[in-house]
């Protein structure tokens, strides 16, 4: 069954984001399986052990993701000149370092196509947006977690309401990088670029929390309202039943009006009294029409104000980092994922009464997650048993799993670490 067909969007699927703060998963680890306070306490240093490991190695790739952003912020890329072999080299690095470290923190990469046919069931933004994909050399959206929220919707310009559920997005990332300037032919979009203090070439990255699976488009960098087919009913149905009369009454009048100037101006060497009293008449049209034409375009600027705020509130409140900054934020969060898939890896293998096969192990880590925080996760456990062979605190006896005693496994960290600054 294809997942859009009940009005869901694609997130039928188990996450396997952990949503849980490190340190309470260590502590139920920890109560769980140590009736001796010196048995806990190894198995804590041994996870600090493993921290400190992830966390230098995710410095190394937070310097990285840093070095190949810097001809792309947008603060510096307006100063900064390279060779274009050297930015295109940049480009895919920084595109390639970003993906994994997005997937590493359990985020999921949306296809275009999920994204607009999303948008056509929004809910909480009411306003229609667009955005022009043609402005962009390139844009992704990443999304981690999801849940289900109520909220009351309005119906029929507020007479009726009704309560839906919808699909929102703990944590979403976008990446949108601008078409460089020798590609932008339009003098018009290089000045709004200008304006907006967009430098040609640049990569805008933004984090945003909680965001409606329907509201996608509308974090796009160029989104902008558009009028629904009802506010066009609203403005133009009243515009037409008041500007029909107004053009009536021209029509009949205008020719004279004509005259009138024509004599003024000595083309016509005379008019009667009733020609000027038409012309007038023809005069004060003009004048009501452009009145009218005056009040239906401050009605639109108005309605049109009225949603970009909409659009902006939705948005402001829910953007939590920007551009450079977004880094700590996703090898934080790439680390903390990490370390927690090892911690329940290796406590699970170790105090197991006989070594599990993988499946085994995946599904007791399933278990005791819903049974202690209640979640309901896909368990990555052949990336966490990876983890874990890579530094030596994994055998495997055929599909049997077996972990490093705690002395052995301190042992083999040590030489990780020491490892990590050989001498010089």
């Amino acid at each position: 069954m294809n997942a859009h067909a009940s009005g869901r969007l694609l997130v039928e699927a188990r996450d396997r984001y952990l949503p849980v703060h490190k340190d309470d998963i260590l502590a139920a680890l920890a109560r769980r399986a140590f009736a001796d306070s010196a048995g806990a306490a190894k198995f804590r240093r041994l996870c600090e052990m493993l921290a400190a490991i992830y966390h230098y190695e995710y410095f190394e790739m937070l310097e990285r993701l840093r070095s190949d952003y810097y001809y792309f912020n947008p603060q510096v890329a307006a100063h900064a000149t390279a060779d274009p072999a050297v930015l295109e080299r940049c480009y895919s690095d920084l595109l390639r370092s970003l993906d994994r470290v997005l997937k590493v923190a359990n985020f999921t990469e949306l296809a275009h196509a999920e994204i607009g046919d999303a948008h056509d069931r929004r809910a909480v933004l009411r306003v229609a947006v667009n955005a022009k994909l043609g402005d962009f050399r390139e844009v992704r959206f990443y999304r981690r977690g999801h849940h289900k929220e109520v909220l009351e919707a309005a119906e029929w310009f507020g007479w009726r309401r009704r309560k839906i559920e919808i699909d929102v997005y703990d944590d979403v990332v976008l990446l949108a990088a601008m078409r460089p300037k020798a590609e932008i032919g339009s003098k018009r979009d290089l000045r709004r670029l200008e304006r907006r203090k967009i430098p040609p070439g640049s990569v805008l990255l933004k984090c945003f929390r909680n965001i409606a699976g329907g509201d996608l488009k509308a974090l796009f960098p160029n989104a902008r309202v558009v009028m629904s087919n009802a506010d066009k009913l609203v403005l133009g149905v009243p515009a037409l039943a008041s500007g029909i009369p107004i053009l009536v009454n021209l029509y009949t009048t205008i020719t004279v009006l004509f005259l009138v100037l024509g004599f003024y101006l000595g083309l016509n060497a005379s008019i009667e009294d009733k020609d000027m009293k038409t012309a007038l008449a023809a005069l004060s049209a003009l004048v009501a029409l452009g009145g009218f034409i005056v009040t239906q375009w401050v009605r639109y600027q108005r309605q049109s104000l009225k949603y970009q705020i909409e659009l902006t509130d939705n948005i402001y409140y829910r953007n939590i980092n920007n551009n450079a900054g977004i880094f700590d934020y996703v090898i934080g969060a790439a680390e903390e994922q990490q370390v927690k898939e090892a911690f329940l890896a290796y406590h699970f293998l170790h105090e197991a009464a006989s070594p599990p096969r993988a499946a085994e192990l995946d599904r007791r880590i399933e278990d005791w997650l819903r049974a202690t925080f209640g979640l309901d996760v896909d368990f990555d456990v052949g990336d966490a048993l990876d983890k874990l062979e890579r530094l030596g605190l994994l055998k495997r006896d055929g599909e049997r799993l077996i972990a490093a005693p705690f002395d052995e496994a301190f042992d083999t960290l040590r030489r990780v670490w020491g490892g990590l600054f050989p001498a010089a």
